[in-house]
């Protein structure tokens, strides 16, 4: 009899899990397509400052939720909200910039270097251990990833120096959303509400600057017309639903999780680039890598879900052991006393 509430609450979890992924990866792979027409077709190459205006457009949702009750007040350190936006913040800029200084076959191989990061911050950090299971279905991801994404690999000093602090903020950020929302019993909607504002101004102040750092052109002097303001618009609207089913996928499946789950959104992303924008693209190579990714991706969900194949290792507090074996010492004298 007892087994049946647990058995819904799982189902229930599975189902809650499901949607989250499903809303990141549509929303996710939406906001690429609109990006990529919007600086193909019409040249708004200001990446930094268009992430500036989503977060904006995410705190006028936050605010707008926070007046109708559905964000409750709760607490978030300053010092804490400082290191966030600091981490989330050098992640955008790294990863535009490694973009701009490497070439696109080691702009992949950053992106995927992020999940072997995030395991490191897991096993020191949270102590998770993985079985061989996990792991091998983790470098079956990434190998299937690999092989779709990765043609020409060039690299020099100062565009390795970018993709380090990249990849590294990047891990940090993802594993510190989730650390927040357990520390201080945060939901989703209450970390968007901190952080996002934070963001949104630092990346508006910044973002020009950085822009034109990285592109030489000023975004105050960019021919802004019609379906380009659409296109802006459309790109910050749907970023609310990027960043939101971030923070909630992160809450629920740990940054490693995200991130394996995650790479579902570049084959999606491959996949509806060949079909949109030409198959051209498309060849075996990419093919088996697709396929590959994808089983990898099964299997990790199916091994990290068994028994030890994802846990935390907990250690006996200082002084355990010794005080067991004292108690022991002190029950067998007393049995000795008693004959």
């Amino acid at each position: 009899m007892k087994m049946a509430p647990t058995s819904k609450e799982a189902d229930r979890k599975a189902t809650l899990d499901v949607g989250a992924w499903l809303f990141n990866v549509s929303t996710s792979v939406g906001i690429i397509m609109v990006n990529k027409q919007l600086m193909a077709a019409y040249g708004f190459s200001f990446a930094t400052t268009l992430t500036g205006l989503h977060f904006a457009m995410t705190t006028f949702m936050t605010l707008a939720l926070r007046c109708m009750g559905y964000i409750q007040p709760s607490h978030l350190p300053p010092f804490d909200l400082a290191k966030f936006a600091i981490f989330a913040n050098f992640s955008i800029v790294g990863m535009n910039v490694s973009l701009m200084w490497n070439s696109v076959g080691f702009y992949q191989i950053v992106k995927l270097s992020i999940i072997p990061v995030a395991c490191i911050f897991e096993i020191f950090f949270d102590n998770v251990r993985y079985s061989r299971s996990t792991k091998f279905s983790i470098l079956v991801v990434l190998l299937g990833v690999g092989i779709c994404t990765i043609n020409d690999v060039s690299v020099n000093g100062k565009g390795f120096i970018a993709a380090a602090i990249a990849v590294w903020s990047t891990a940090l950020q993802q594993y510190y959303v989730h650390y927040l929302q357990k520390k201080y019993s945060l939901s989703s909607f209450d970390l968007l509400g901190h952080t996002a504002p934070v963001q949104a101004v630092t990346l508006i102040v910044a973002g020009p600057f950085v822009d034109y750092w990285l592109t030489e052109r000023r975004v105050d002097l960019y021919d802004y017309s019609i379906p380009s303001i659409l296109f802006i618009t459309l790109s910050c609207l749907i970023a609310v639903g990027t960043n939101l089913s971030q923070f909630i996928c992160i809450g629920r499946f740990t940054a490693v999780s995200f991130q394996v789950l995650g790479h579902m959104k570049t084959i999606l992303v491959l996949f509806l680039g060949f079909f949109l924008f030409g198959k051209e693209g498309l060849n075996i190579q990419v093919v088996i890598g697709m396929f590959l990714a994808v089983f990898g991706m099964i299997w990790y969900g199916n091994a990290s879900t068994k028994p030890g194949g994802k846990e935390k290792r907990h250690f006996p507090a200082p002084g355990t052991k010794v005080q067991k074996v004292l108690a022991n010492g002190l029950e067998d004298e007393e049995l000795v006393s008693k004959v």
